[in-house]
């Protein structure tokens, strides 16, 4: 019998995870591997949790020290903000990258080329989309912990001066997957360990350059075409708006920004995965 109406009458996602897993069956989207990374991490607790207050020690340095230094600066829509309320969806947004980019690029790394479980993984009912639906899965399950631990300290410290700060926490989780995409899709491509020094001076700067500090306008206009581009820009750009109430149709463009991003990490990373490991 022919299998035509069948595909038509399957619902999108799974025709995406289909698409992802090179036409084999797959595992339930790479919840296994999700499973598997939450029982490995039993025993690595303290990434996690470091991985939390890094954010938080930005944060607290910059309100009680320098934020005492720097007056009002220039926010969303041109209206001056204090320099804490300006900074912290910044970090926020940096915390979602730093998670998502080492999660998804030493972790993989390791598993993909040291340990075989990603060889392991393709010998069960599992494909290859499936494996990096799963990695980044996983990645997003440990952005949204530091999302909504960030957002609980800002409410103790007296700093959500909107309630459309809420929303921030699922973009935090589209900002995830965008570096996660992106992340794990440049990790295929990585010989040794030395190549991970690309993997810092890419987030680096963009950390530094991406408004994070100071406002856009500080840069000459070729320059802030540049910082424009980034996609931390483009996450601080939008978590700031939610921060401080200023929303608009322009963060459409944020949105779509990132989750095309995502889309494509997830897309490449599916296909190396299958020529490296599906010879």
């Amino acid at each position: 019998m022919s299998s035509g109406p069948a595909t038509l009458r399957m619902p999108l996602p799974g025709l995406l995870g289909r698409a992802l897993a090179g036409g084999r069956g797959h595992g339930r989207g790479g919840l296994p591997l999700v499973e598997r990374n939450a029982r490995a991490y039993r025993h690595l607790w303290i990434l996690l949790v470091a991985g939390t207050l890094e954010p938080l020690f930005y944060l607290l340095s910059v309100r009680i020290g320098l934020g005492a230094l720097v007056g009002p600066v220039t926010g969303p829509g041109g209206r001056p903000v204090g320099y804490t309320e300006f900074v912290a969806p910044a970090l926020l947004a940096t915390s979602s990258m730093n998670g998502a980019v080492y999660d998804s690029t030493f972790s993989v790394f390791h598993k993909l080329k040291y340990a075989k479980v990603y060889d392991a993984a393709l010998a069960t009912p599992l494909g290859p989309g499936d494996v990096a639906l799963g990695e980044i899965t996983w990645a997003l399950s440990r952005g949204l912990l530091y999302a909504v631990t960030f957002l609980l300290v800002l409410a103790a410290l007296g700093l959500i001066h909107s309630a459309w700060l809420l929303v921030a926490v699922p973009a935090s989780v589209l900002i995830g997957f965008a570096f996660a995409g992106v992340g794990m899709a440049a990790t295929t491509y990585m010989r040794s360990w030395k190549d991970f020094d690309f993997v810092i001076l890419a987030t680096l700067p963009m950390f530094l350059f991406s408004t994070t500090f100071y406002p856009l306008s500080v840069y000459p206009r070729g320059l802030q075409i540049v910082v424009e581009c980034t996609p931390l820009y483009q996450a601080v750009t939008l978590l700031r708006g939610f921060s401080l109430g200023v929303v608009g149709p322009a963060m459409l463009g944020s949105v779509a920004y990132l989750a095309v991003l995502g889309l494509a990490g997830v897309y490449v990373a599916s296909r190396r995965i299958r020529r490296l490991l599906l010879k």
